[in-house]
């Protein structure tokens, strides 16, 4: 198999030549030569969730990948970061998504799945005075998303968002695409554009 590139920003041309436009989706074995598939491409329109459909809607070049998902499995990042890693992507180019509450309700913070959330960078990021995590019930009925395949593309309730500032580091990241076992990659500029967000260093240290 030919790895994805895993390298920030240097990678540009070999991460573009795989993740493409839907109307320039190439076959699997196109992607991957050797035949071997660390994951499967989807491109059923029937495999559309409000997050992909707000990429379509916009053009935005993206790709879904969909990954095995253990029904068992809570730890629903690392499951990601370890179907994916099979891809040759860094666990740092993989984002996940999480509801906090604020003051004024409820906000979203995306980091790389390794890393922990600093409240209050978040905080901070948002113009607030403290947050906290929200309660998962919450999340869910704002998001119109379940835990595990909260995106934050297309959630029903538009939040204020923060997204770590590492992100621009990568030519491509992924994030849920709002069903577990399916992430989207697209450029962080991209996400930032969508969901309205601020970067900042929210990272825990």
């Amino acid at each position: 198999m030919v790895p994805l590139s895993s390298d920030p920003r240097g990678c540009e041309g070999q991460l573009r030549s795989r993740f493409c436009c839907p109307e320039q989706q190439r076959t699997p074995a196109q992607l991957f030569p050797t035949g071997v598939l660390p994951v499967r491409w989807v491109v059923m329109a029937s495999a559309a969730t409000p997050a992909i459909k707000v990429l379509s809607a916009s053009g935005i070049a993206h790709e879904v990948l969909a990954y095995h998902h253990d029904p068992r499995e809570t730890a629903f990042g690392e499951e990601a970061v370890a179907e994916l890693a099979a891809a040759g992507l860094r666990p740092e180019q993989i984002f996940k998504t999480l509801v906090i509450a604020v003051p004024t309700g409820l906000a979203v913070a995306v980091l790389p799945v390794p890393n922990k959330l600093s409240l209050k960078a978040a905080a901070a990021a948002l113009g607030v005075p403290r947050a906290e995590m929200a309660d998962p019930a919450a999340a869910q009925r704002s998001s119109g998303y379940v835990l595990g395949g909260i995106s934050p593309l297309g959630q029903r309730k538009a939040l204020p968002t923060v997204i770590d500032e590492t992100a621009v580091l990568w030519d491509r990241v992924l994030c849920s695409a709002g069903k577990r076992g399916m992430d989207v990659a697209l450029a962080p500029d991209d996400l930032i554009a969508l969901t309205g967000a601020v970067t900042a260093d929210i990272c825990a240290r």
